[in-house]
Parts: structure tokens; sequence; C-alpha cells
């Protein structure tokens, strides 16, 4: 099914607008490249020389071309050994956004009442403080190896699980619907990159920001223009 220019920039697949925000209960965001304007790996790269390797790996990935997230992640992740955490700190203060209409996309979420989960292939380090400046309830993402305040290359494993992807990204939407009672009609998914297509395709909306063209040809809302609040333009709070 061909997508429909709704407004300039904005495209519908599959649905008539306008829908009622209030008929969802979860959004699920991705983070890189969505609620913010980088991609973490590929700056933490920019401070040890290495970001054109690395970037070169992200893209791919986000595009479809790597189809092992995992290993394309370690592979990326392993060339960040030796970077000091302080790097960390400073793509955080000196390159780290949120994109614009972010704040007023998930502020309408909250205030219609749904609860809002952070979803990412990227790192703990800088989704857990997303998740406080926007207070989203839930947040998931892998945790970069440190030792004697130096990134090792390698991913912390976690209890329930090894590293985030597609897969897990899916996952933990569905775990999350299943806990909060809700049918995954009722969920939003937004994200702009191929590992997002997993989580995208289990809800009951499916929103690309901005997104890589895999993505575009099989989301039900795309904005390729202007901020994430452009979704409230077929989104009506009541």
């Amino acid at each position: 099914m061909s997508a429909i220019e709704h407004a300039p920039g904005l495209f519908i697949r599959g649905f008539t607008p306008p829908l009622k925000l209030r008929d969802f209960r979860l959004a699920a965001f991705d983070m890189d490249s969505t609620l913010i304007n980088i991609e973490c790996v590929d700056e933490i790269a920019a401070a040890v020389g290495r970001k054109d390797e690395v970037a070169a790996i992200t893209e791919a990935a986000m595009r479809g071309e790597i189809t092992d997230f995992k290993d394309a992640l370690r592979r990326r992740v392993a060339l960040l050994a030796g970077a000091p955490v302080e790097a960390l700190e400073q793509v955080w203060a000196e390159r780290l956004r949120l994109n614009p209409g972010v704040e007023t996309f998930v502020r309408a979420c909250q205030d219609a009442g749904l609860k809002t989960l952070l979803v990412s292939g990227g790192f703990s380090f800088f989704s857990e403080r997303i998740r406080h400046q926007l207070k989203l309830d839930f947040a998931r993402a892998n945790t970069l190896g440190v030792a004697q305040g130096r990134l090792t290359g390698t991913l912390f494993d976690r209890p329930w699980g090894d590293i985030v992807d597609g897969a897990e990204k899916k996952r933990v939407v569905l775990e999350v619907c299943e806990l909060m009672g809700i049918d995954t009609a009722q969920a939003i998914a937004v994200g702009d990159g191929a590992n997002d297509l997993p989580m995208m395709a289990a809800a009951g909306l499916s929103i690309a920001y901005h997104p890589k063209p895999a993505v575009r040809e099989k989301a039900m809302l795309t904005i390729m223009s202007g901020g994430m609040d452009r979704a409230l333009e077929v989104l009506q709070p009541g």
C-alpha cells in the first residue's frame, strides 16, 4: 500500500485521520536520531578519532544493509576501546539535543494518559538522562563496559540479555503491553532505522521520524519535514 501525502512532508498509510490519541495507551520511542539529534556511538567515536569507521557501520545498519544488528553494534563498540568516560559527558553537553517537537509530542502523549517507553540500541548513559528529562515511564538500552575510567570496547551483559536489537525492542514493547493489560493495537511505536521495524510492525500505529528509506516504506505515519509534533496533525488529543 502506497503512502498518501496528507500535508507537505507528512505521509500516511493504511488509516484515515484523525485518530484519537486517547485511544492509545502506550508510546514507545527509539532514541538515537528519533528523540535526539545524534547517533551517540558515532559521536563517542569522534572523541577517539574513529568516527568515519563507526559511522559507516551505523549507516549501513540503519539502512538495513547489515542485517545482524548485534554484530554491527559490537564492531562499533570495539572501536571505542580506550575512550575516556569524560567523552560521554562531552557528547551529552556539547552534541546531544532533543529533536524538534519531541517535548511537545511526548507531553501530549502523557497528557492524554499514555505511558511512555524509551527502547534503544544506544547506551544507558544517555537513555537514563533522557528518561528523566522527558519524565518517561520506562527505558531500556545497552550499557557500555568501563574499567579504570575508560571504555573497554565491550557491552555489559544485563539480566534480560546481552544487546537491545530490533527483536528485543519488539519484545519489550510486547512485554510492557502485557504488563499494562492492553492490546498491541493500543501502542504507538516511533523510530527511524531498520532495527525499529519489528516494534513498529507490532504496534497499532507506527510513526517514522525523518526515517531511512526502508522504514519510510512501511510506516503508517511518516514525518519527512518538521518536528515530531507534526504527528499531532493526525492525532487529536481527545
